[in-house]
């Protein structure tokens, strides 16, 4: 398993979470986005620079990942073609999207955008609490380990 990152839009806090369990279970991780991010030093993550463009990162991401791979994202399409490869997907809050639920949230997502289309407000997403810190680091936490359990480790 590989994990690959939306870095566009993650939290800094989160992908902090990501760099320490890469680095804790050598877990390749990949950071996608098309402006640089940051790493830390240690050999466990790496960065694709992607042009500018809409869903660039998306798409190159989908390209590259596997079957098994996980994908940490708040974009929904994005979540539904990892799923749709036979990747896992997980959002910075700690949700993991499954084939039942994705298509839920993708119709959710079209129908606020034509909403925004109109004209109506719709408001952003609100700031990332403690509680859902924890249950992403939970989240990635029981994904990892049921790796390593496949794995025979």
């Amino acid at each position: 398993m590989q994990i690959w990152v939306d870095a566009d839009a993650c939290p800094v806090v989160i992908r902090d979470i990501l760099f320490r369990a890469a680095e804790r279970t050598g877990v390749a991780l990949t950071l996608v986005a098309n402006k640089p991010v940051r790493l830390p030093p240690g050999g466990h993550a790496r960065f694709e620079l992607v042009p500018p463009g809409l869903d660039a990162a998306d798409k190159r991401i989908v390209e590259l990942m596997s079957a098994g791979d996980l994908v940490i994202t708040a974009d929904v399409p994005l979540a539904a073609a990892a799923i749709d490869k036979g990747g896992v997907a997980l959002n910075p809050r700690g949700e993991l999207y499954t084939s039942e639920n994705v298509r839920e949230r993708l119709s959710v997502r079209n129908f606020l955008d034509e909403l925004r289309g109109s004209g109506v407000n719709t408001g952003g997403p609100p700031a990332l609490s403690q509680r859902e810190r924890q249950q992403f680091a939970n989240q990635l936490d029981r994904l990892l380990a049921h790796r390593a359990k496949a794995a025979g480790r």
